[in-house]
């Protein structure tokens, strides 16, 4: 196999079982596109803008050697279609839950729980303030989760509990991605601006950085098809 595709292969196999799922009777997810592919500009545009200024500044690089060398700016073309791929398949999962436990309604203990995160969220980000990676990432969930509440009227149907099953589902997959991404390694990371805590190859930040490109896509799409 020619190393150079290792970046696209690991996309591609990401996006085989929720794509080939969304023709699911139940869930019939394929329907729904007309919500999802919009939602999921916005976000994408964010990450990439991101991705792009963390790359310039040496956060993260990426190896030459297993990807296409296809650029957009400094980004791979593999890094641009991840904001793309990632939150389809986690916005499946999410609405598998929504659509197979229509009970699951603790909404209350949940939205403590968002609040709670998002203020360990912010203080860590602001004690951590020197390190590009872990202040960004905390500060800015902190600051989207506490938004989808204060402005609740305009994300009313927000579902905090079916978001928090779905990202825990998803967290598997997505650290099996991310793990092939930074053991083999596709992505480097500077430990200069992260924590330095690792689970297996991926920094902890990952899950929240994850975290919050999955929680504006959920949002959006609420938003889209509610409106």
């Amino acid at each position: 196999m020619n190393n150079h595709y290792t970046y696209f292969l690991i996309l591609a196999a990401s996006l085989a079982g929720p794509l080939g799922l969304s023709f699911d009777k139940k869930v019939a997810f394929w329907k729904k596109w007309k919500y999802v592919l919009p939602a999921s500009i916005v976000p994408a545009l964010i990450y990439i803008a991101w991705d792009i200024f963390f790359t310039q500044q040496g956060v993260w690089s990426f190896n030459p050697a297993y990807i296409t060398g296809i650029h957009i700016s400094n980004l791979p073309l593999e890094e641009v279609l991840f904001f793309f791929i990632v939150p389809y398949c986690c916005v499946f999962i999410y609405e598998c839950i929504r659509c197979y436990f229509p009970l699951l309604k603790d909404n209350r203990k949940a939205d403590f729980f968002m609040w709670l995160m998002a203020f360990v969220l912010l203080v860590t980000g602001i004690i951590y303030h020197d390190r590009y990676y872990t202040s960004w990432t905390f500060i800015f969930n902190s600051v989207f989760i506490a938004a989808l509440y204060i402005f609740r009227n305009f994300f009313r149907n927000f579902d905090a509990i079916s978001f928090l099953v779905a990202y825990a589902i998803c967290l598997i997959p997505f650290l099996v991605v991310n793990g092939f991404l930074t053991a083999i390694p596709v992505v480097l990371y500077n430990d200069a601006e992260n924590l330095g805590r690792r689970i297996y190859t991926i920094p902890f930040e990952d899950c929240f950085y994850g975290m919050l490109l999955v929680l504006m896509n959920v949002v959006l799409f609420e938003k889209l098809r509610t409106k």
